[in-house]
């Protein structure tokens, strides 16, 4: 499993912000390109009313399960979401609070969060 990088929160859009840089555009627009797709936010949005969801009860959105698998990933590589754990063949999900109270802050709705999580390449911001 890769390993999730920690960064410095980052303010790209609140009145006063200063202009991003290389690295911390990238990640940041990485997490927002993520969040990009309907079905990613339908599933980030599920994630978030619950403690942990297994990968089978995202079969409502109509999608095939190599399709779902796929939009997690993505969402992994973001640092979005984590596995929380595996139980046989089937995993369970959990949303990374952490990761999308940097991007509610990046946006300028929140208070500085006390951590913010780079993509799952390992990518560092500052």
């Amino acid at each position: 499993m890769k390993q999730i990088a920690t960064i410095t929160p980052i303010s790209c859009c609140a009145p006063g912000s200063p202009p991003l840089k290389g690295k911390e555009l990238d990640a940041l627009a990485g997490q927002f390109k993520a969040l990009s797709d309907p079905t990613r936010l339908s599933i980030v949005n599920s994630l978030a009313n619950r403690e942990e969801c297994c990968v089978c009860e995202f079969q409502h959105l109509g999608l095939s399960q190599p399709t779902i698998s796929h939009h997690l990933k993505i969402l992994r590589e973001a640092g979005l979401i984590e596995v929380a754990r595996k139980r046989g063949t089937w995993t369970f999900y959990r949303l990374v609070p952490a990761a999308v109270e940097s991007l509610a802050f990046a946006l300028g709705g929140s208070a500085k969060p006390e951590v913010v999580l780079a993509t799952a390449a390992g990518s560092v911001a500052r």
